[in-house]
């Protein structure tokens, strides 16, 4: 989201990190994930439909859309463990008026069967090394509630350099999921509490059960061709955005693109079975309420359409 629309590759296409990693304990070197183009929102208040918006970090520092019906904000910047860099404050955007956070909470009218805020963070399954780099952030060990039991280590060699890492496996990769969610909730958590203690008139919950969670699941991110631990992933994200009190956790995709990660969704998905969709696709509003009608990648109810707008994108609740 964020103009990062599935479909749509703007100037902001990035490059994949290529982190030149060397593997100490305790290293933080982020994993490793292309940033998808930009999506964003447009068409808020105003009009006869309630309709919303979504941000993100090619937003930043740019005019936000004034009063929609609600605000979707990106957490995340591109890459699953990438901070985006105005979804509170920040050394670059030290006010909380320049916090996209905030403007959801704020500025969102209401009016639509969506809350007036939403978050939405990137996903991706990177595996132990990727473009020939170890990832470093590859858990290595994995908490007792891994469905998937023991993530363990295995050694891969990287130009005559053996490394130890994580196990390119379900456990390890259940393991890396939950990681980021509880990465992505303390985030909130900091940006909250960051925009709070500059006593804006309007205050700002800092907790994951106070709003809905999106994945953002795209072919634009790193991920494996085995799709049993992409699943797993994302898996472990809900488990992760669960454990932190999350209560409402739905996936932004495509049919395409989710069945090319995933596999296809049945009932033998688990936790990714029957979730809220946000559909994307449509050139205008008309076209975003038709694509209620579609069917759900996840088996379960299209919830939020998305339209391409100039110049930003908007979204309606279905």
């Amino acid at each position: 989201m964020g103009r990062r629309t599935v479909g749509r590759r703007a100037a902001r296409v990035a490059a994949q990190a290529v982190i030149v990693a060397v593997l100490v304990a305790g290293s933080a070197t982020p994993a490793v994930a292309a940033k998808p183009a930009g999506h964003g929102g447009g068409g808020g208040g105003g009009t006869a439909t309630p309709t919303g918006n979504d941000v993100s970090y090619p937003q930043c520092g740019s005019s936000l859309p004034a009063s929609p019906a609600f605000g979707i904000v990106g957490v995340t910047g591109g890459l699953a463990n990438d901070l985006n860099p105005c979804f509170g404050p920040s050394s670059s955007y030290p006010s909380y008026a320049e916090s996209e956070l905030y403007w959801a909470v704020a500025s969102a009218t209401g009016g639509s069967s969506q809350p007036k805020a939403s978050l939405y963070v990137n996903t991706a399954d990177p595996g132990n090394v990727s473009n020939g780099t170890v990832i470093a952030d590859w858990p290595k060990t994995s908490s007792g509630t891994d469905p998937y039991t023991a993530c363990t280590t295995t050694t891969v060699t990287l130009t005559g350099v053996s490394y130890t890492v994580g196990a390119n496996s379900d456990a390890c990769a259940w393991q890396y999921g939950y990681n980021k969610a509880a990465q992505d909730a303390a985030w909130l958590g900091t940006a909250a509490s960051a925009i709070n203690s500059q006593s804006p008139p309007v205050t700002v919950p800092g907790t994951a059960k106070r709003y809905p969670w999106w994945l953002d699941v795209e072919t634009a991110n790193t991920w494996q061709s085995d799709t049993t631990m992409n699943v797993a992933v994302l898996q472990g994200m809900i488990a992760g955005l669960q454990a932190a009190g999350a209560t409402t956790i739905g996936a932004y995709s495509t049919s395409s693109q989710w069945d090319t990660i995933t596999g296809g969704t049945s009932s033998s998905s688990g936790s990714l079975y029957q979730i809220p969709s946000w559909i994307p696709g449509a050139r205008t509003l008309s076209g975003a309420e038709a694509n209620c009608a579609q069917a759900s990648f996840t088996g379960g109810t299209v919830t939020v359409t998305q339209w391409f707008g100039h110049p930003d994108d908007g979204d309606y609740a279905c």
